[in-house]
């Protein structure tokens, strides 16, 4: 811990190896609930598959029984933007689902989501998650030593206004820091003026999950205390990695294949 990163975790190389383990966890499950999406599956039977895959690899839901939440995925579709609660809801031609899933392995967590296309859907959504997964990326190659923690959210929400100022940013909820808790400091904007907050230093583990929406950023939270969804009723997309600062550059946990980015 050092200076004003004093709040920030920092592992050992041996402890981002066991966050590796969870983050493989992650994309083995979003990669086989992705393959899964189809018109007439349930976002509760995109739950069941993660359960699955967690009791096939030994690891715990990093979601189930958080502050209450009653699944091990969130399942947000259209203009749900996170923490939707999977149910008998079935999935429709065109819709946009967003999936987040985090494993425990060892004591250690692993957090990503993923936006998914339901059969064919408009040129304008298939874009939005494409934006969204673009401002993702753009943030994470930002995610290395010696940058400052508002550089990855000037990278994002300029990656999001190249694309177009129509797309909204939501504000009220971005990346955190994770590694022994799912939930850390940092909190991550994905707005905001580069050069600000603590320094990167090898051993940070960040979760880097931009939300966009087709129209304004205004959200609300619904009755059932949990799913967010946008005001103005326009569709969104949930992108999320976590990372890890190495002195090579970052590490990408929670990719099927091994992602660095070059020092």
């Amino acid at each position: 811990m050092i200076g004003r990163a004093s709040a920030i975790e920092i592992k050992s190389s041996a402890e981002l190896q066991v966050m590796r383990a969870a983050g493989l966890v992650v994309a083995i499950a979003l990669d086989a609930m992705a393959k899964a999406v189809a018109p007439g599956v349930t976002t509760a039977d995109l739950d069941s598959i993660a359960r699955d895959i967690l009791s096939d690899n030994n690891a715990t839901s990093s979601f189930l029984g958080y502050h209450g939440f009653p699944a091990v995925i969130c399942a947000s579709v259209n203009d749900e933007v996170v923490h939707g609660i999977p149910a008998d809801r079935a999935l429709a031609e065109g819709d946009l689902i967003s999936i987040d899933f985090g494993a425990i392995v060892d004591g250690w967590h692993g957090d990503a989501a993923v936006s998914v296309l339901v059969g064919e859907v408009t040129p304008e959504v298939a874009e939005l998650s494409r934006v969204t997964e673009a401002s993702m990326w753009a943030g994470i190659a930002q995610v290395r030593a010696g940058n400052r923690l508002t550089d990855i959210s000037y990278a994002v929400e300029s990656s999001v206004r190249a694309a177009g100022e129509h797309y909204g940013i939501v504000e009220e909820y971005g990346g955190h820091g994770i590694g022994s808790s799912m939930h850390m400091a940092p909190h991550i904007l994905n707005y905001g003026k580069a050069g600000k907050g603590p320094s990167l230093v090898p051993g940070m583990a960040l979760a880097i999950e931009p939300m966009v929406t087709l129209g304004k950023a205004a959200v609300k939270v619904l009755s059932d205390d949990w799913t967010v969804v946008t005001r103005d009723g326009l569709w969104a997309s949930h992108w999320e990695h976590t990372v890890a600062i190495t002195e090579d550059g970052p590490w990408v946990l929670t990719a099927l294949e091994d992602v660095r980015f070059p020092g």
